[in-house]
């Protein structure tokens, strides 16, 4: 599977925070609910707009995010 099929990043749309196409729905939302414990399902009955599909893009584009990321060693 390919997050872009199921994220937009628009900077007219949430301050172009990456977000679930067609919707508000923010990746950031939905990556806090599954951290908090909320089952995909809970999900999907909260925002009728999600698939299975859009839920896992949202996992799939932050470990995009994290594996892209520069760390520094910053001693103490």
């Amino acid at each position: 599977m390919n997050w872009q099929q199921y994220i937009s990043l628009n900077p007219e749309v949430m301050t172009g925070k990456p977000v679930i196409k067609g919707t508000r729905i923010t990746v950031e939302l939905l990556l806090e609910r599954l951290g908090n414990g909320w089952t995909m399902e809970q999900l999907m009955e909260s925002f009728p707009h999600l698939s299975p599909d859009s839920i896992r893009a949202c996992l799939l584009y932050a470990a995009d995010s994290v594996r892209n990321e520069i760390i520094h060693n910053i001693a103490a």
